[in-house]
């Protein structure tokens, strides 16, 4: 009896070591190699629970062909829960839409970028959302969703601050979540990402000239708080961060607070198109030389298209997709640089037609009043930017056989 019990003792405990082997256990040491994307998780219906409304389908208020604020429209074939809207495809179907409060959504978006081999995501918080109870609810529940997904799905996971909308003296706000994270999960271990030995933050928003708020001194208060905490730092800042030109404020403070990060990336959305980007691209190597120079790490982002014309109006700017070629030929000019990682933006950005996830193709879509939808080629499939972008992710991780042209799907 005392072995059978001896034995059960042993079964158990090197049970539990495993348990406790795996748990601490950093999957993603390091964001070298990986491929990632940003993660909106912002989009509510009326009946899911959260009382937010259309939140982020709405144009002022309004849902219904004429009035929103989407230009791609979701394949929501695969989930397990989606809501009827005003829209109505041309059979007289009733159009679904998805809620990112759901766990099923979040799984089956985390499902996905297993699927496809995208490394994982940032999920972004937005600092005009969780300084009130509701929208902090909100991320709050679309964050713990995700990480048990990324632990589900083995993806790699990021906390992401936007700081648009933030207001003087709010710094408290963002450490004081970063606190209430910490407590919540475990960001030292699992599938959490880290960068330089440490848990990896972004802070996105820094530097811009569009009129904000706040300044670099909520900045610096950010890098040091952030830091003193544990953490390593991303800065999402302008395009023109190096030459303080365009989108940048013309303040050299600017580099003194990115030279104290650890990585630092630079938005290009909307900033050029396919005809034009081959005169960006010198940007690439005098960014990535300043940075070699200064010790920080380069993250250059590559976008699929750009298209917010039902949120801005028919004149509105609109980049075309160019069936896949336009986002390759950024994904090739970041790895032909010698960038080390790539941000991609963004995966499920309906509002400005930067999505990669499954969108409904140009011939499955719902009628829109006096508006209009964007869909992805019928040849292509829903799903074509997901696989491009696992393709992308491939590539960073060191296959070869992949050039400027675009591959093609067999």
């Amino acid at each position: 009896m005392k072995i059978i019990v001896s034995i059960l003792f042993l079964c158990s405990l090197t049970g539990s070591m495993r348990a406790q082997s795996a748990h601490t256990v950093i999957r993603y040491p390091s964001y070298n190699g990986l491929v990632m994307a940003g993660y909106q998780g912002w989009f509510n219906t009326p009946e899911d629970g959260a009382g937010r409304g259309w939140h982020h389908y709405a144009r002022r208020g309004v849902f219904a062909p004429g009035s929103c604020e989407i230009d791609l429209w979701p394949d929501v074939r695969e989930y397990k829960k989606t809501y009827a809207t005003p829209f109505k495809y041309a059979d007289g179907s009733t159009a679904r839409v998805f809620s990112a409060y759901d766990k099923e959504t979040v799984f089956l978006h985390f499902k996905w970028m297993k699927d496809y081999g995208i490394d994982g995501v940032f999920m972004q918080r937005f600092v005009a959302e969780i300084r009130n109870e509701s929208g902090r609810r909100h991320f709050n529940k679309v964050l713990d969703n995700a990480m048990d997904a990324s632990r589900r799905y083995d993806r790699a996971i990021c906390i992401m601050y936007d700081l648009s909308g933030m207001q003087p003296g709010e710094c408290a706000v963002v450490l004081r979540d970063l606190d209430d994270l910490s407590h919540r999960y475990d960001l030292q271990h699992g599938t959490y990402l880290h960068h330089r030995n440490k848990p990896l933050v972004v802070v996105w928003g820094i530097g811009f000239n569009d009129h904000r708020r706040y300044g670099f001194v909520e900045a610096d208060s950010l890098v040091q708080g952030i830091k003193q905490r544990g953490f390593s730092i991303m800065l999402g800042v302008p395009t023109y961060w190096r030459t303080l030109g365009s989108d940048a404020v013309k303040d050299s403070a600017l580099h003194r607070i990115i030279r104290q990060a650890d990585l630092v990336a630079p938005w290009f959305v909307g900033r050029y198109n396919g005809d034009s980007y081959p005169e960006f691209q010198s940007l690439l190597a005098e960014d990535m030389a300043w940075c070699k120079a200064n010790g920080v790490d380069y993250v250059p982002l590559a976008f699929p298209g750009f298209s917010w014309r039902n949120m801005n109006g028919p004149q509105a700017t609109s980049i075309p997709r160019d069936d896949g070629r336009f986002f390759w030929q950024q994904v090739a000019a970041c790895h032909d640089a010698g960038a080390k990682q790539l941000y991609i933006a963004m995966f499920d950005e309906v509002n400005e037609g930067t999505a990669i996830f499954k969108c409904n193709t140009s011939d499955q879509l719902p009628g829109n009043g006096d508006g209009q939808f964007v869909g992805i080629p019928s040849h292509l499939g829903s799903d074509y930017y997901l696989w491009l972008a696992g393709q992308a992710a491939r590539w960073f991780h060191g296959d070869v056989g992949f050039t400027i042209t675009p591959p093609l799907r067999k």
